[in-house]
């Protein structure tokens, strides 16, 4: 069940999910506003509640009329915890604003779409413009190859861990957004997601590796996999730079578009291992 409900929420999510409202950050949020206190234990006790009512619905529905209720909830759950929603809009909105050499919206949607890392101050157009990428490279990786791979291997209970970490990744991102670093640092979310991160990151950079400069990215690769420091955003990006070493770094609207067509081949090649190892296990 897991391929087929993958397959699904991948289709839906392309051809429906636009906005904010098929998506669990932009519903999380009537919660996160109540909250005044931030600490690690707040965070692992939140997560742990949220997995806990999921675990307990899937539950409560297994061997329910054939198991359609159940599927049902896989897809719903699927669409909304895979997908960037919004962040798809604000790409496309870059785009028109550098298209009509529209600075100031340019900017506006740039940092949006590198809120969470940010860009160095003082940086000149070409080091923005792989900032940019490497934002974009990370979205794709925190709203889709992250979540599917903990959708995968959480196996019968994938949607438990989905909605765990989709649910870290909202919080995250609500911080970054809305409130200062200092309560992001006390809530522990970053030091979280940097250990759910690390095999995740590893099994996309190899990917990146393969379909780029292997000469250069595989032993950046094996040596990441001694790495228990370096932050994962570090690591993702600097694999896959090896891949768009080629790509213009000069041109305000191909540069983005660059990375995106890269992770978007990543992505594919990802679905199409998963799809196969799922086959496979199947049949034997």
């Amino acid at each position: 069940m897991t391929l087929f409900t993958m397959l699904l929420v991948i289709v839906a999510e392309r051809l429906f999910k636009l906005g904010e409202h098929w998506h669990l950050d932009h519903r999380l949020e009537v919660l996160f506003r109540r909250i005044k206190h931030f600490s690690l234990l707040r965070t692992l006790l939140m997560t742990a509640g949220v997995m806990l009512i999921t675990f307990l619905l899937l539950r409560s529905l297994h061997g329910l009329f054939f198991n359609v209720p159940l599927l049902v909830v896989w897809i719903l759950l699927g669409v909304l915890c895979i997908g960037a929603g919004k962040v798809r809009m604000h790409y496309h909105a870059y785009l028109k604003a550098a298209s009509r050499d529209d600075a100031h919206a340019r900017s506006a949607m740039a940092s949006e779409l590198t809120m969470i890392h940010g860009v160095p101050p003082d940086c000149d157009e070409r080091d923005f413009l792989r900032e940019l990428q490497n934002a974009l490279l990370w979205i794709n990786f925190r709203f889709y190859l992250a979540p599917l791979f903990w959708f995968v291997v959480g196996g019968p209970w994938g949607p438990v861990l989905l909605m765990g970490y989709a649910f870290l990744r909202a919080w995250q991102t609500w911080l970054a957004r809305y409130l200062t670093p200092h309560e992001r640092l006390q809530s522990g979310i970053d030091a979280i997601l940097h250990v759910l991160d690390w095999i995740p990151v590893r099994f996309v950079g190899v990917v990146y590796a393969l379909i780029g400069h292997g000469e250069k990215a595989l032993p950046a690769w094996f040596a990441s996999l001694a790495d228990r420091h370096t932050a994962q955003y570090q690591v993702l990006t600097r694999l896959a730079q090896f891949s768009l070493a080629r790509e213009p770094h000069t041109d305000k609207i191909e540069t983005p578009k660059a990375a995106v067509s890269m992770a978007k081949k990543t992505s594919f090649v990802v679905v199409v291992v998963v799809a196969l190892l799922t086959i496979y296990g199947t049949l034997v």
